[in-house]
């Protein structure tokens, strides 16, 4: 599977590399959230101890400006959803569930139904 074309990658890319190397970081506490659902996708995640990604990530960002940590957060969520949302539903996976409230499902070809 190619990540590289799917939206967020360099968001998601460096978390999965961050996990990897054991590094607490905004990316990788994003991708700590979103681990069974990429895992699901395909995606090779590394294991996750985190506790909590949720509120440790709420917390980093806290630290970084507290006035803006709200915003960036939902926006780093929204970004991570878009991601497992395109490994879903690109062409290359194939569907072997119905979908559900955690995955919208897709049409042949790899498109969001309309």
């Amino acid at each position: 599977m190619d990540l590289t074309v799917l939206p967020g990658y360099e968001l998601i890319g460096k978390g999965l590399d961050d996990l990897a190397a054991g590094r607490e970081t905004a990316e990788a506490l994003l991708v700590a959230i979103g681990a069974q659902r990429l895992q699901r996708a395909g995606v090779e995640v590394p294991s996750v101890t985190e506790n909590n990604p949720e509120h440790r990530l709420y917390e980093l960002l806290s630290r970084a400006g507290s006035d803006s940590a709200h915003s960036r957060y939902n926006a780093l969520i929204r970004q991570l959803v878009s991601f497992e949302r395109a490994a879903e539903c690109g062409p290359h996976v194939r569907r072997r569930r119905p979908p559900s409230e955690d995955s919208p499902g897709c049409e042949a070809g790899g498109r969001m139904p309309a």
